[in-house]
């Protein structure tokens, strides 16, 4: 497939993403219909996030953890011919999974189970370039599920050369293919699998997809991030008076940062999952409002960070109780309060 077979120098100059293992990977699971992509989620993540039970979803989830080492954010939405989802929710999902995966995927992961390939399989191709664009292909790899009694490398020669319908398939999205173990607890495919997915990505720039709806939903969640921030400017402000009676020097600094750090993953949280796009949509189609809390707390609930137990007990509460230390960004040389204001009036961040 061309997408392997890129250039020595191209490789090379984009050999800073494939060494990069501070730079997290946003990874947007597809899943036609049945528990594929959630045992993909599983299985990238190595831990339950979806239960095995899990066939299908009726809003978009986020999580983020490690494959094989490198940090990782993944999102899964509705299956595509879930037929329990309305028209407007499924185009409201649709808008929040991209809140959600802002800026935009490095890869988009199409995921089937291999023994239950359907005619309604073959046809995903054109729905994902309708719902995300026609480059969309470009970002794509297909992931095929299988039981752990099989042999991978058997299942590979299998997709290629034996079965005309998964060779078609897999030629839809560029010949790029992967297969994986509905076991979550193997770990042994986990190497191979980064490597194929920097790999499409180096052969790319290096850089993530994008379009102009990815576009429009990064600018709404920007503005909600600012005007949450705003609102909260007095709770920071006074927890920031608190902090400063109660602590000195280096631990002060370090409540600071702590604060401040889960301050913003709140607020980012939030302005992903409800937003001016995400609330015109709302209007459009399916009226009452959103439970942001309760999303809010699946969200944070299965990640764990530094310092977020610790901080909660420390200033009795001040943070929400649903972030926890779960923030990816650290926010540093916090010296003076007027810092919280460029915080609240910024909020701009290094994606």
């Amino acid at each position: 497939s061309k997408a392997w077979r890129s250039s020595p120098k191209k490789y090379r100059r984009d050999t800073h993403f494939l060494t990069g293992s501070a730079k997290e990977l946003r990874l947007m699971v597809v899943g036609s219909s049945g528990p594929s992509q959630f045992q993909l989620t599983n299985s990238i993540l190595g831990r339950e996030a979806f239960s095995k039970d899990v066939t299908c979803i009726s809003a978009s989830v986020k999580n983020k953890g490690e494959l094989s080492g490198r940090p990782v954010t993944v999102v899964n939405g509705p299956n595509i011919y879930d037929k329990d989802i309305t028209h407007p929710k499924r185009k409201m999902e649709l808008r929040r999974s991209k809140c959600l995966c802002i800026p935009g995927p490095h890869a988009f992961l199409v995921a089937f189970d291999i023994e239950k390939i359907s005619p309604n399989d073959m046809k995903t191709p054109w729905l994902l370039k309708k719902r995300f664009g026609s480059n969309c292909l470009k970002h794509c790899m297909v992931l095929f599920a299988y039981e752990g009694n099989l042999d991978g490398a058997s299942l590979e020669h299998r997709v290629k050369k034996t079965e005309w319908y998964l060779r078609e398939l897999i030629e839809k999205y560029g010949g790029r293919f992967h297969v994986f173990k509905k076991n979550w607890r193997d770990r042994s495919q986990d190497k191979e699998l980064l490597r194929k997915i920097e790999l499409m990505v180096a052969s790319l720039g290096g850089g993530h997809f994008s379009s102009t709806t990815f576009q429009r939903a990064e600018e709404s969640v920007r503005r909600e991030e600012k005007r949450l921030g705003k609102q909260r400017a007095e709770e920071i402000e006074r927890t920031w008076n608190e902090m400063e009676q109660q602590y000195m020097s280096e631990e002060l600094c370090f409540h600071k940062d702590a604060y401040i750090t889960n301050v913003r993953a709140e607020i980012q949280a939030k302005a992903e999952l409800d937003n001016g796009w995400l609330r015109t949509s709302l209007a459009r189609g399916l009226g009452t409002g959103l439970v942001v809390g309760a999303v809010i707390g699946a969200l944070f609930g299965s990640i764990e960070g530094a310092g977020g137990m610790v901080l909660y007990g420390i200033i009795g509460g001040a943070v929400g109780g649903s972030a926890g230390g779960t923030a990816q960004v650290a926010i540093k040389h916090m010296e003076n309060r007027h810092f919280v204001h460029k915080i609240i009036n910024s909020f701009e961040y290094s994606l």
